[in-house]
């Protein structure tokens, strides 16, 4: 197969699939794809794999026999795949040994999965954060670079035009020198109702769900979907959205990280069964600039004109980088126009897994890094994890960025990782 019949370079300079609609998507397919996590998002990187026509699905794995029933009948319907169903992702990558692996479970299975599927021999697309705690994502940074893998991290406004068009703007000078970022999240909701504890669905191992994660009971609070904001499986709010908007700021600038950071985090409105901050913000100090997060999950309201993105303050006006509201620029100078750019998004979530996953193949292809590599995902994952990690300890962090440890507080230096239960070994 020529692989420049099913991959076109665009006009914004990435990769994008291009495939005559007469002709059966499975003739082009190439690599043996397996995804692990069949749920909502894993499902959307899935559909964009098999549209740009170069996998072909040889197996699913889920602990939730749901899903792997409602994924395997879409996959068939989509291209006439018939996948091996797996709720063990060893077993899979054993006997199947794909070549690429899409890793869309919960954030605290994210880097044992990786890992495995690098050490088997795969590429992996990784959904985003990377992982639960920080020295994790050290160990698939490693793992990635010892079996010169391409590992690719779900972080897809790096490929946003948007985005993109963003970053010239800043990095121009347009905007000016800039002295602070704040990133935030302004989402509504109230305090809400506790939900039991309930016996787990037939189909589903739940053991295997909570995996190296802490045991507890079954809540339909935590599956499907609801898991982010528990604290044993994810980062709340900002291990979820935050990380993307991390992302772009280190995508702007050229430091690799802040040096010092502190936060504070709290339950003031909710008191339902989730224990993730409804409240939180963070202050990073970084060498040239200082960046701030914050997040409320109450009292959404108009005024603010937008509920999520960052603002870049500068010398010369102030740059709001957003999502479904595209970009706009505020010039400090009145007499000057107010610039803005919409965005290109792909319904139904609204997202560009289209364009990285283009990204990832022609990686593949051409042996380099991808957009949006382990590395670069590591880094981003990172400065949501130190928020919440100061937050727990309670004080100021000082952060190395380049031999990635915390500073003259041992205490705060073991919340870097955590105990694994029982089978599971902490990845090193």
């Amino acid at each position: 197969m020529q692989r420049r019949k099913f991959l076109k370079l665009s006009s914004t300079g990435l990769l994008v699939p291009v495939l005559p609609g007469i002709i059966p998507l499975t003739q082009y397919a190439k690599y043996k794809t397996a995804l692990i996590g069949c749920g909502w998002w894993g499902m959307n990187i899935l559909r964009e794999a098999i549209a740009a026509g170069s996998s072909k699905v040889v197996a699913i794995c889920d602990v939730d026999g749901r899903h792997l029933k409602a994924a395997g009948a879409e996959i068939n319907k989509l291209n006439g795949d018939q996948p091996k169903a797996y709720k063990d992702y060893r077993e899979l990558l054993k006997k199947e040994k794909p070549e690429i692996v899409i890793v869309a479970t919960p954030d605290h299975w994210h880097p044992l999965i990786c890992i495995a599927a690098i050490e088997s021999g795969a590429h992996v697309y990784v959904e985003k954060p990377i992982g639960h705690t920080i020295n994790e994502g050290k160990a698939m940074v490693k793992a990635a670079r010892a079996a010169k893998s391409v590992v690719q991290v779900g972080t897809h406004r790096r490929v946003s035009p948007h985005n993109m068009s963003a970053m010239e703007f800043l990095r121009s000078g347009k905007a000016g020198k800039i002295g602070m970022v704040r990133a935030f999240v302004h989402y509504g909701g109230g305090p809400g109702e506790k939900i039991p504890d309930s016996e787990a669905p037939a189909e589903m191992d739940w053991d295997f769900w909570c995996g190296p994660a802490p045991y507890r009971p079954y809540n339909s609070a935590i599956h499907p979907r609801g898991f982010r904001q528990f604290m044993d499986y994810a980062n709340g709010q900002l291990g979820d959205w935050g990380i993307h908007w991390m992302d772009q700021i280190l995508w702007w600038t050229e430091e690799k990280g802040p040096r010092k950071i502190f936060s504070s985090a709290s339950r003031q409105i909710r008191k339902d069964t989730t224990d993730a901050p409804d409240t939180q913000v963070v202050n990073y100090e970084f060498e040239s600039f200082q960046a701030v997060w914050e997040h409320r999950l109450y009292a959404a309201n108009e005024a603010e004109k937008t509920n999520v993105g960052c603002y870049f303050y500068g010398t010369e006006g102030t740059f709001h980088l957003g999502w479904l509201d595209g970009w706009t620029f505020y010039p400090s100078n009145k007499n000057k126009p107010v610039i803005h750019e919409e965005p290109k998004l792909h319904t139904v979530d609204n997202h560009n897994v289209k364009e990285l996953w283009a990204d990832f193949i022609a990686a593949v292809e051409n042996k380099r890094r991808p957009v949006c590599d382990i590395e670069i995902g590591h880094r981003s994952t990172n400065m949501s994890l130190l928020g919440i990690l100061s937050a727990k300890a309670g004080r100021s962090i000082e952060w190395n960025v380049d031999t990635e440890q915390i500073l003259n507080d041992p205490e705060a230096a073991k919340l870097l990782q955590r105990p694994y239960r029982g089978p599971w070994t902490y990845p090193v």
